[in-house]
Formats: structure tokens, C-alpha cells, sequence
């Protein structure tokens, strides 16, 4: 049966602004749109005045925690949460336990992938040396061979220059990604969150953002050298960002991601020592926001990513500095981005096509999913007008570690087609 969404503002890459019109649904692909479709017969018509259309989301940086780490989350789980939040593709980091460093394990992790109920479309990375310890390199022509499309030891940098340059070198010519996290260990120690006023008064070890800058300074020498496709990760810095664009300018191949939180918090609330403001890269200043915001208004930042990192409620109560790092955020991205940026007119809707679900998928090499005649029929139904509150019993991530829990934000995401299947509705 054909599915006929009426009168729906829909958005596109390519303008600032919705287009209110009809979308006609058949099978998995969309067979019309227009501003407006009459004469169709035998099919289901939504209403969708007041609606906005978008190309559903794909996320690079999630946290599936499978396999060996289950009771954080699951590849399943994860999967219901990145529905939950409009997201129908996203990218699993190999942080695992073991650590997806091998064309086995790549394997293992994608058939448990198929296995999980229709949609999304789930890849993973492959770790850049064995076990993330940063000293021999993983098997990357075995892995790329199973299914891996990205390299990276997330959690790590890989501390050795000369290791690094290698995986480049391999990456390179398996032509295949490689993404760095950027910190230098030496310069983090001990450190719990960003290192300033606000640690100080708290008494909490810091985390200077030169540990950051300097090693995506380096990391960008040695990719400039090798030819290979880096990509930096959750980029928390003015400079850093900086640093960036000056590569760009110069014609390397570096491109990078900012995640939501780092747009959106800094490091004040942390407040009472809240363990779900603590993340790595930790929050910066205030004035980092406002940048980090500028350059994805400009361009510097290639994509939005999430980060996605699920931990237990055990583990996050604990003191601040015991606490593991890291937040979820696949079901809260979509709406934190329109409660404080879209709906206020700092941020448009393509924009966010563009930077979270256009750019993330052609880094991937995969077609991006525009709502246009013939495509693929992939797209989120959200509802400006409407509001979500993050409780426990709406999020669908087996963690509920995020800074949103049990507060209400402005949009609701209120259907999910995903190749011409309601997943959510």
C-alpha cells in the first residue's frame, strides 16, 4: 500500500529553509513529490501540517558496547535508541572488550548486527592496533576485507608517531579513514574534566586543552606526510578547531565531527560534581561553545556525531573522579540541536541535514537519503510543536546517562521510515 504524507514542510542540504508539499511512499522508494499530489488511490494518508520532514540521521561515532560489555548496551538496544532519536545508520567504535581489532571479530559484531530487528543500517570501525594498546598494528587489510569502514582506537590516541604513521600508511592504501582521538596522555594525567577556574574550585585534576590541540597538530603533520583521509573526533577546542581549518586551507585530507554536548554545555555544569557532565574530551569554556558553534555554522566541522556512550547507573554514581567518561546520546541529539539552536534560529534545518545525516554518510562513502522523487524513502516525521521528556521510560538505551534525564525539550520525533518501513510511528 502506498503512503501519502500531506502538506509536510520538507527539508533539504541544500536550503535554509522547508518546502511544504506531499510525499508519496511505495514500497521502499518515494515516487512522488510535489506541493501537492492528488488522485492517488489505495493508500494511507498522514497528515502532516505543521510537520517537518527530514532525511533521517546517520551517526559515525557511536558506542554499541557489544561485544563484552552487554550490561552498558547491546548492538540491539543501541539500536532501538538511534531509532528513538531519528537515526537509521550509525558507525560502532571497536572500544570493546575484546576490542575489534581483527577481520574475526569485525565479522562476529556485523552478523550479531544482522540479526537485530529491521533497520538501521549498523557499520563498524576496526581498532588501529591490537587490543587499542597503541604498539602493533591490527590487522587492517583483513578488516577493511570483512566489513570495516573506518580505523580508529576511540578512547585513545595511538601515543607512538611512528606506529601511527604506519596505520596511515596502510589506511591510506586500503583507502579507508583513519580517526584519531587526540590527546596526549602525559599532558591529561589524571585529569577529570577541563582544566580551570572551575576545576580548581572544585578540586577536581584538570585537563588542559593543550593536551587536545597539540596532538591535532601532530596528528595532521603525520597525515599530511602519509596522504592519508584523517578524520579528528569530538573536537572540543577554539584552537584545535582552528588548527583544523588552517589543514583544510592547505589542502589536506582532514575532516572532523563536534559532538552535541560540546555545543551545547561547558564546563560550569559540572556543578556539584554531576557524573553526567563527565565526558572526554571534557567540557570546555564557554567561549569554546561559541566557537565550536561558529565554525560548524561555517564549515570547519564536517559532521555532527554523537559519541554515543553508554554506561551503568552503578558506575556513574560514583565520586566524579572515579567515574568513567562519556554520555549517551543517540536519542537526544536530533531534539537537543532544535530545543537550543534550530527552534531559536541560530541554527536551520539544512544545516543539520547537511552536517547529520548528508556528509556523515558520503564519509562513509554511502548515498546520502534526500527526500526528493525516486530516492530512497528514509526520513524522520518530526514535530516542532511538540515536546519529549527524557525519562526512563521513554529512553530505550539500557543506560540513562545523559545530562537530559527526566527533562523535557521542545520537538518530538514522531515517525521513523526507514527503506519505506515505519519503524517508529
Amino acid at each position: 500500500m502506498k503512503r501519502l504524507y500531506r502538506q509536510a514542510q520538507i527539508a533539504s542540504e541544500d536550503n535554509p529553509k522547508t518546502v511544504v508539499g506531499d510525499v508519496l511512499v511505495e514500497g521502499d522508494r518515494i515516487i512522488g513529490v510535489a506541493a501537492e499530489i492528488s488522485g492517488v488511490t489505495d493508500c494511507e494518508v498522514i497528515d502532516c501540517q505543521g510537520r517537518v520532514l527530514l532525511p533521517a540521521m546517520f551517526d559515525l561515532h557511536v558506542h554499541a558496547r557489544e561485544p563484552g560489555q552487554e550490561d552498558k548496551e547491546n548492538i540491539a538496544t543501541c539500536s532501538e535508541a538511534a531509532i528513538q532519536g531519528g537515526v537509521t545508520g550509525f558507525v560502532m567504535m571497536p572500544n570493546t572488550s575484546p576490542a575489534i581489532d581483527s577481520a574475526g571479530i569485525v565479522r562476529t559484531v556485523l552478523e550479531s548486527a544482522q540479526r537485530t530487528r529491521i533497520g538501521p543500517s549498523i557499520f563498524t570501525a576496526g581498532a588501529i592496533t591490537k587490543g587499542r594498546k597503541g604498539e602493533e598494528l591490527a590487522g587492517i587489510a583483513g578488516m577493511k576485507a570483512a566489513g570495516a569502514v573506518l580505523l580508529t582506537d576511540d578512547g585513545f590516541a595511538v601515543d607512538n608517531p611512528q606506529v601511527l604513521r604506519r596505520a596511515m600508511e596502510y589506511a591510506r592504501d586500503h583507502d579507508i579513514p583513519l580517526a584519531s582521538h587526540c590527546e596526549v596522555k602525559e599532558l591529561s594525567g589524571k585529569g577529570c574534566m577541563h582544566e580551570g577556574r572551575v576545576s580548581y574550585a572544585l578540586g577536581l585534576p584538570g585537563i588542559p586543552s593543550i593536551s587536545e590541540e597539540i596532538c591535532i597538530s601532530r596528528d595532521i603533520r603525520l597525515a599530511e606526510y602519509t596522504g592519508v583521509h584523517l578524520h579528528i573526533q569530538h573536537v572540543t577546542t577554539a584552537e584545535g578547531m582552528r588548527t583544523i581549518q588552517r589543514a583544510k586551507d592547505r589542502g589536506i585530507h582532514v575532516t572532523c565531527e563536534v559532538s552535541p554536548h560540546h555545543l551545547i554545555f561547558n564546563h560550569t555544569h559540572v556543578g556539584h560534581y554531576d557524573t553526567h557532565f563527565k565526558m572526554n574530551p571534557p567540557l570546555r569554556t564557554a567561549e569554546d561553545n561559541a566557537a565550536l558553534l561558529q565554525g560548524l555554522k561555517d564549515g570547519c566541522f564536517d559532521v555532527i556525531a554523537t559519541d554515543h556512550a553508554p554506561h551503568t547507573p552503578f558506575e556513574k554514581n560514583q565520586d566524579f573522579a572515579s567515574a568513567p567518561f562519556g554520555i549517551t546520546g543517540l536519542e537526544t541529539a536530533l531534539l537537543s540541536l532544535y530545543d537550543r539552536f534550530v527552534s531559536k534560529g541560530i541554527l536551520d534545518w539544512g544545516l543539520i541535514v547537511k552536517r547529520y545525516s548528508a556528509e556523515p554518510r558520503r564519509l562513509m562513502k554511502l548515498a546520502p537519503v534526500p527526500i526528493v522523487e525516486g530516492g530512497v524513502a528514509e526520513f524522520i516525521v518530526f514535530h516542532p510543536g511538540g515536546s519529549t521528556t527524557f525519562s526512563r521510560q521513554f529512553i530505550r538505551s539500557k543506560s540513562i546517562n545523559t545530562p537530559f534525564l527526566d527533562q523535557t525539550l521542545q520537538g518530538r520525533v514522531e515517525r521513523v521510515i526507514y527503506r519505506g518501513q515505519e519503524l517508529l510511528a
